[in-house]
């Protein structure tokens, strides 16, 4: 049984427990801005030890580390693809991204999981496509948990204004 909400929080300072957050990460797994910086300046330095540790991911794929100081036991690190045109097989590595993000919580056997809209942000994936993505990835997974969409005051104003 999955449940699927949508909240407005700060993924990196949840006000409550998940299992698991995922990371919208670059494939170096180098901390960088946005949900990873945010991410990693709550988790504290041993996120970012653990994420140089593993060395660097592809697009498209996904890893996993403890959570450290978040509101977490473990953080996915997931890899989506920069936004060109539409025609670099971008919606194809959006969902692999999805999908080898919950392959990994369904595989740590979680019940929650709180996930952003990932590569919507400075990687530049129109929303409503990549909240379509996110949604159609969902359905089709056999998932028993919780998932919570966490959309920041900014992408939730854009996401209104949409409908």
């Amino acid at each position: 049984m999955k449940k699927i909400s949508i909240i407005k929080d700060d993924i990196s300072n949840l006000s409550f427990h998940v299992d698991v957050i995922v990371n919208a990460a670059n494939s170096s797994l180098i901390p960088g801005g946005g949900v990873d910086g945010a991410l990693n300046r709550q988790a504290g330095p041993k996120l970012k030890q653990a994420m140089l540790k593993i060395g660097g991911t592809r697009t498209g794929t996904a890893v996993y580390t403890s959570a450290y100081n978040l509101n977490a036991d473990y953080v996915i690190h997931a890899v989506g693809p920069r936004y060109n045109d539409g025609k670099h097989d971008e919606k194809e590595l959006l969902q692999s991204t999805y999908k080898n993000s919950l392959l990994i919580a369904k595989n740590l056997n979680v019940k929650s999981i709180a996930m952003p809209f990932i590569s919507s942000g400075i990687y530049g994936y129109p929303l409503k496509e990549a909240i379509d993505i996110v949604i159609d990835v969902i359905k089709e997974m056999n998932l028993d948990m919780i998932i919570y969409l966490v959309v920041l005051i900014l992408i939730l104003n854009k996401l209104l204004r949409m409908l």
